[in-house]
This record gives C-alpha cells, sequence and structure tokens, in this order.
C-alpha cells in the first residue's frame, strides 16, 4: 500500500503545518498580513485570479504570459511573490512549471477575514460555502 503526500498531513513550501487532520490550520495574522499584502498590487492580483479560474489543472508561465499579456520577467516576480505569500503553488511536470492558486490558504485568508461578521449573525448566504472550492 503506497501512501501520497496529499492522503496524510504535510509541510507546505514556506515549512509551516497547512493540513491538520484533513482540515485547514488557521493562519496567523502576519501570514494574513503577507497574503492580502501579495494581492494588493494590480498585475499579482490578476496573475492570482487566472489562476483561480484555470482551477485545480494549473496553467504554465507561457499561458499565464499570454492570457494577460505579460513580459516573462515580470511574471516571474509576481509569481515568486506570490508564491512567497502562500498563494500559489508550484509543480514540476517534465520540462514545464505547472502553477496553481492555493485554494486552501485562499480560503483560510476569507474564513480570517469573515469570522464574527456581523456581531456573529448569519450574513453569508449558506450557498457560498467557502468549502465549495
Amino acid at each position: 500500500c503506497r501512501l501520497s503526500l496529499r492522503s496524510r498531513p504535510h509541510f507546505h513550501i514556506i515549512r509551516n503545518m497547512e493540513k491538520i487532520a484533513g482540515h485547514i490550520a488557521p493562519l496567523s495574522e502576519p501570514d494574513i498580513v503577507r497574503a492580502l499584502g501579495a494581492l494588493a498590487q494590480a498585475s499579482r492580483l490578476q496573475v492570482f485570479r487566472t489562476l483561480v479560474v484555470a482551477g485545480k489543472q494549473g496553467l504554465t508561465p507561457s499561458d499565464i504570459g499570454q492570457s494577460l499579456a505579460m513580459p516573462p520577467a515580470t511574471l516571474s516576480f509576481h509569481l515568486k511573490e506570490l508564491m512567497q505569500a502562500g498563494l500559489v503553488s508550484q509543480e514540476r511536470r517534465g520540462r514545464h512549471l505547472i502553477y496553481r492558486a492555493a485554494f486552501d490558504r485562499m480560503a483560510a485568508v476569507l474564513g480570517y477575514l469573515t469570522t464574527n461578521c456581523c456581531q456573529g449573525e448569519a450574513c453569508v448566504d449558506d450557498a457560498c460555502d467557502r468549502s465549495a472550492c
């Protein structure tokens, strides 16, 4: 029986424990600030949104660059910043790099922003479940 890394808790690229017993560990305030800071730049926000739209299959840098008409050096810089914030993951597939939005991290940031929203009353539609990603 072979176990994959996805089936067990593992360390994320930034070396903090992300998944514990099948759910997302809460992020610290500095992690939240880092993630929001990374998204506070228009080009990085476009790159992140493009990866969110692409879903779990992800995109290569050339696909991202073509869709956003962004030069490779600029795109590389923005992907590095998003990776350091933990919002994007990178996988090598042969000679290609595949970038994906880190949906669990995105959900943790949204969860932090909406915790105790509206003085504890339900104000977000149940159809907008954060775990749907």
